[in-house]
């Protein structure tokens, strides 16, 4: 369990933001996925941004892609960005294709 890892959630206009920070492994991406569900329903657009993730275990990666699943990249309103988007981003994992 990453112990360093935390979210910072901010409202910005008709959605959110949020900021990672530390570790991101099995736990982090179950902290990631419920912080996601616990937005409101009404949320326009999620921004994800990823430059203060250190390290990226690749089973936190799993779990994150596998659980985030039913997310259709074409209409999703999560987007991810940061020097760490592209490691996380839904719409470039394999399980999804």
């Amino acid at each position: 369990m990453a112990s360093n890892f935390g979210i910072a959630t901010e409202k910005k206009g008709d959605g959110f933001v949020l900021k990672l920070q530390g570790d991101f492994d099995a736990t982090s991406a179950y902290e990631l996925i419920y912080a996601i569900k616990k937005l409101p329903d009404e949320t326009v657009k999620i921004s994800i941004y990823t430059n203060g993730v250190k390290n990226i275990h690749p089973y936190g990666l799993d779990v994150f892609h596998r659980n985030m699943r039913p997310v259709n990249c074409r209409s999703t309103k999560i987007e991810f960005a940061g020097d760490n988007a592209s490691k996380l981003s839904l719409c470039n994992s394999s399980l999804l294709s």
